[in-house]
């Protein structure tokens, strides 16, 4: 049986979580997405952030299988729902402060693979998930300390 791969999630507030990523055709895994990511979320968008690459070192080449490159997934709509926070870590990721627009909601770190359709998302490659996982759980816990939150 082969193993589930994984995929990161980050929150509003700062939890970062792991899920399987979800097996099933496209629809059936965008649709699992959707719900992970939350707030009525109904189309993704794909971003390639700079910093991810810039500053956490990941890879933003995709390949065929065992693919290292690592995306994020958002509400494509998040501006146009008025309930959502601010993502301080997307907005870092994003360079939000040198363009003043903010990522919003729940946000997915997965994986790029090529597919006979192009690129596909997928879940992290073992090594690369290990890595970012530490990478933005130590991002969360910096940012809940600047603003006073932080667990102890």
């Amino acid at each position: 049986m082969k193993a589930k791969t994984k995929i990161i999630k980050v929150t509003t507030d700062l939890e970062v979580t792991v899920h399987d990523f979800p097996d099933g055709s496209i629809r059936e895994q965008n649709e699992e997405l959707y719900k992970l990511i939350g707030n009525g979320c109904d189309i993704i968008e794909h971003v390639m952030p700079k910093r991810l690459y810039t500053e956490l070192h990941q890879s933003n080449k995709v390949t065929l299988e065992k693919s290292k490159c690592v995306s994020m997934l958002v509400d494509e709509e998040f501006l146009y729902r008025k309930c959502l926070k601010p993502n301080l870590i997307g907005s870092y990721l994003y360079e939000t402060d040198k363009h003043g627009c903010p990522i919003m909601g729940n946000i997915l770190f997965v994986g790029d693979v090529w597919s006979g359709d192009g690129i596909s998302f997928a879940g992290l490659e073992e090594s690369v998930f290990d890595e970012l996982l530490v990478q933005l759980k130590n991002m969360a816990l910096a940012m809940k300390a600047m603003k006073g939150d932080a667990e102890v």
